[in-house]
């Protein structure tokens, strides 16, 4: 069975940082993408960064702020935050994407207070 373990959530201070892990496990064939995603109460779940093959892609409202980055032998992608704004506030989604299937972790929270 496919897990994938998030962990880095928290609450900050705007203009503070974070940093998100998601490590999957399990995952019997070869991982294309990983990727990030958020969803605030209300609102429709978003992508904010995704990375496949060291190609990055990034929400226009995280562009700059956010860093994306993969660790293939450790099968773990990272979300480096930057400057957070109280709007950064929601669940964070890891997600991996294979020829065959998607996986979603469970959503960390992330709350940036003003």
């Amino acid at each position: 069975q496919v897990q994938l373990v998030e962990s880095g959530g928290g609450l900050v201070q705007a203009g503070g940082s974070l940093r998100l892990s998601c490590a999957a496990s399990g995952v019997r064939y070869i991982i294309k993408t990983m990727a990030w995603y958020r969803q605030a109460p209300g609102k429709q779940r978003e992508l904010v960064a995704s990375i496949t093959s060291g190609i990055t892609n990034y929400a226009d409202a995280v562009e700059g702020r956010f860093t994306i980055s993969r660790d293939n032998a450790k099968n773990t992608v990272y979300l480096q935050m930057n400057s957070l704004k109280p709007e950064d506030t929601a669940v964070y989604y890891c997600n991996v994407h294979t020829y065959f299937s998607d996986h979603w972790g469970q959503g960390t929270q992330v709350t940036v207070s003003s």
